[in-house]
């Protein structure tokens, strides 16, 4: 039996960048009676809060000690300290300000370049380019744009596969991921899915065949694919529906 349910964030546990369903809710709060969960995604921790924690239905302490938050594709880590009530950072593993400013200047480029800088598509206060300390994040539309529009900009990926392709070009010392409806995550090589999987197993003290990973980008050039080529034990899935589907199909047997 496993011992660790893992999850992508975006298009596996929900509508990309909204808060999970009440059904996920009440899944995932069961899964936390008799499971390790762990969300990894390219996402900022406060974001981790909105769209999971705070939906969980009255989750007890103990049922949180039971959640990892592995954000930023795994590079920072928080557990949820029961004597403290509160959430810690165990580790955090940030870009300097050099590479940020590089990262930025590179994804603007061959953004403009290719005619894909959208600037005048924002909403005010948003931004496009997004430091989330460990990572560098392109978000095609912002953060605030509406789910149709984020969901229409780049379907099969073609538009942002060109800005990575530029990217590579202009600074080859970085890796680029495309991850969700229209961003492209940019790291240092290695500090992708199999650095948060290789720590959560750290962390958790367990095995690779202890895990079950959930995530509906895994194909080669998808921000899921380093868990698929790890070995672990991957579930793909192609919305929160599928995901539903199978959690309460495991739920049923133990």
């Amino acid at each position: 039996m496993k011992k660790v349910l893992a999850f992508d964030i975006d298009q596996t546990l929900n509508v990309a960048k909204t808060p999970i369903t009440d059904e996920i809710a009440e899944l995932l709060t069961k899964c936390l009676d008799k499971f390790e969960v762990c969300p990894i995604s390219g996402q900022k921790f406060d974001q981790f809060l909105i769209q999971i924690v705070n939906r969980l239905p009255n989750p007890t302490p103990e049922q949180l000690s039971h959640l990892h938050l592995f954000v930023a594709q795994g590079t920072q880590y928080y557990r949820f300290n029961t004597l403290k009530k509160d959430w810690e950072q165990v580790y955090n593993y940030p870009l300097t300000n050099e590479q940020v400013a590089k990262i930025s200047a590179t994804i603007e480029q061959a953004a403009k370049e290719l005619g894909y800088w959208e600037e005048d598509k924002l909403k005010p206060g948003d931004e496009i380019i997004e430091n989330r300390l460990s990572q560098v994040t392109f978000s095609a539309l912002g953060q605030e744009a509406g789910t149709e529009e984020k969901y229409a900009w780049d379907p099969d990926h073609k538009k942002r596969e060109q800005i990575v392709k530029r990217c590579k070009e202009l600074a080859p010392e970085f890796d680029y991921e495309i991850g969700g409806t229209t961003s492209i995550n940019a790291i240092t090589p290695g500090m992708n899915k199999t650095f948060g999987m290789t720590h959560l197993l750290e962390e958790l003290k367990v095995e690779k065949s202890d895990i079950l990973y959930f995530g509906d980008m895994t194909q080669p050039g998808g921000n899921d694919y380093p868990v698929v080529a790890m070995g672990i034990d991957t579930i793909t899935v192609r919305n929160h529906e599928d995901t539903a589907f199978a959690l309460r199909g495991i739920l049923g047997v133990i």
